[in-house]
This record gives C-alpha cells, structure tokens and sequence, in this order.
C-alpha cells in the first residue's frame, strides 16, 4: 500500500467490505477508494489505513488482514477472521457462526 500511495497522486485507502456470496455463503471485498463515509471505522497502522463499512465490521471484527504472494496471485487477504467458522481454500469466502 506505501508503494501505491507513493504513485498515485491523491492517497488511497484500502477498503475492506463483506458480501453475500462465494462457495462458503459471503466473501471479502478488497477495493481501493480515496474517500471514507461516516459509518466507516477506520483503522491505520504503520500509515497505512484500513477502511471497513459498519455493516462489513461486524464479520470481521477482531480478523487480520495481509498482503500474499503466491504463485497464482498476489493480493490483500483476511488471514484470521474469529467470526468465520469455515472458508474457501482460496480464503476469499467465509461461513459464519449462526
């Protein structure tokens, strides 16, 4: 994300959303985005910010996010999520409590 921000003229944020959807029932959404919303909760750490919607917030509350580099991608990931109770191998689906 430093290495994106450092070329792009206006600084940008990296968004993490939930939607229904993927072979586990929801999966995570990684966008770009240069603004936040009101109902967002915004969390930074070594400058680089994290924006996630409140509706997004309560299935990942308390996960961690990282940046892989496999052999079939490179990308943003949610390596732990407490909230899912199952994923996808590719880990871009979850399952959650019920």
């Amino acid at each position: 994300m430093k290495e994106l921000q450092s070329s792009e003229p206006e600084k940008k944020l990296l968004r993490l959303g939930v939607e229904t959807g993927g072979c586990s029932g929801f999966q995570y959404v990684f966008e770009l985005d240069s603004k936040t919303n009101h109902d967002d909760r915004v969390f930074e750490k070594n400058g680089v910010k994290l924006v996630v919607d409140n509706v997004s917030y309560d299935f990942v509350k308390g996960a961690t996010v990282d940046y892989v580099e496999e052999l079939i991608r490179a990308a943003f990931v949610v390596a732990e999520n407490p909230a899912a109770v199952g994923e996808c191998s590719c880990k871009s689906s979850f399952m959650v409590k019920q």
